[in-house]
């Protein structure tokens, strides 16, 4: 299923204006507070009903303001996750789960009690009350509920934000179980970077309720274009690795780029790895007698000025992309310009994918790690 969306809509202070398509997958819209986000979930959910527009879940229009066609909340079929659960106190965990399915329509497919109560790891709370559940336990009966209610598609309003780490760290692998395994799109607001290059397949960064960039997250992420939305310390590149094995206290990774290593083990077979652009140096020759473990061929792709610094955009071998940020004043002393070979020596790195998240720390958040430790 694939959602459209194309939304036109003023508030005091915000003109609204959007138009992208959520694959399934991960869809996160990503921006700093107040550029429309929850604005426009509240629309694909029903909750506002925009000036002009036009919504369609794999075909099925949900609101199309020319044609006078506007569906009610509870005809649309979409599972709603907030940022708090919202789950009934006097309802039992099993009753909460439940509850959704009694307003789905008995065509729609069902989901399976079993499974997904044995995919979020909630059978053993079945019995409890929401009160004596953890901030965890409530987000998975949240996540569940929305699920059984056989909705087309997922929404989630920045569902971990009032969690601490620990909490996050537990919450997110069954993310990533929800995203692989029931092929439903899941439009997903977020402020966390850490978190859109860990869950999202496709990325849509907003700012002031317009559409910066939209894209697969790799391509969004690694764009110099993303820059300014995604904040100046936050440039950098997704590159698919795959975990190949352990030597003298290090992990192997194999990319397309080469081989990459880490410190530690690393569990999990395919990662991400999350690489900021300030974590990248530059070397017209290969270096020599350094302490990088990591340095790959690389060709200069072109060049964006951001103040005085200079973002360079660089090709690896098998088309990853990687960003260098640099001084205006290094740039001239290596003579950078499209086309040049040279060498990118990574300083560190984070893993940003659930199943080997923080190097040996299941299911922890990505974390910065050392390349040449």
């Amino acid at each position: 299923m694939t959602l459209s969306v194309s939304l036109r809509h003023r508030f005091p202070g915000l003109a609204l204006e959007v138009d992208f398509e959520a694959p399934p997958g991960v869809t996160a819209l990503f921006g700093r507070s107040g550029s429309g986000k929850t604005t426009v979930v509240n629309a694909v959910a029903g909750l506002l009903r925009p000036d002009r527009g036009r919504i369609a879940l794999d075909g099925r229009v949900l609101l199309d303001s020319q044609a006078r066609i506007w569906l009610p909340p509870h005809r649309r079929r979409i599972g709603y996750v907030f940022q708090d659960a919202r789950l009934f106190p006097h309802l039992s965990v099993h009753q909460n789960l439940l509850y959704g399915g009694w307003f789905a329509p008995k065509s729609a497919p069902r989901a399976d009690f079993d499974r997904i109560t044995e995919m979020l790891g909630i059978g053993a709370l079945l019995a409890r009350r929401p009160g004596t559940l953890s901030g965890g336990e409530k987000s998975r009966v949240a996540l569940g509920r929305a699920i059984l209610s056989a909705p087309g598609m997922l929404l989630m309003d920045e569902p971990l934000a009032a969690l601490d780490e620990a909490r996050k760290a537990e919450i997110l692998p069954y993310l990533e179980r929800l995203r692989d395994e029931l092929h439903l799109p899941i439009l997903y607001v977020s402020h966390s970077l850490a978190e859109v290059a860990r869950l999202a397949t496709t990325t849509v960064l907003m700012t002031a309720g317009k559409v910066t960039v939209a894209g697969p997250t790799a391509d969004v992420l690694g764009d110099p274009a993303s820059a300014p939305a995604l904040g100046p310390r936050e440039a950098g590149a997704l590159i698919e690795a795959r975990v190949e094995a352990e030597e003298d206290g290090l992990t192997r990774l194999s990319t397309a780029a080469g081989p990459i290593w880490l410190p530690g083990a690393v569990k999990g077979g395919r990662i991400r790895l999350r690489i900021l652009a300030q974590d990248v140096m530059l070397a017209l020759e290969a270096p020599r007698g350094i302490s990088a473990l990591n340095i790959l061929p690389a060709t200069v792709i072109d060049l964006h000025e951001e103040g005085a610094s200079v973002l360079v955009r660089l090709s690896l071998a098998g088309g990853e992309v990687l960003l260098s940020r640099v001084t205006r004043r290094s740039a001239r002393a290596l003579g950078l310009a499209g086309g040049l070979r040279l060498n990118a020596v990574v300083k560190s790195m984070a893993i940003a994918q659930g199943e080997a998240a923080g190097a040996g720390a299941e299911g922890a958040a990505p974390q910065p790690i050392r390349s040449e430790a």
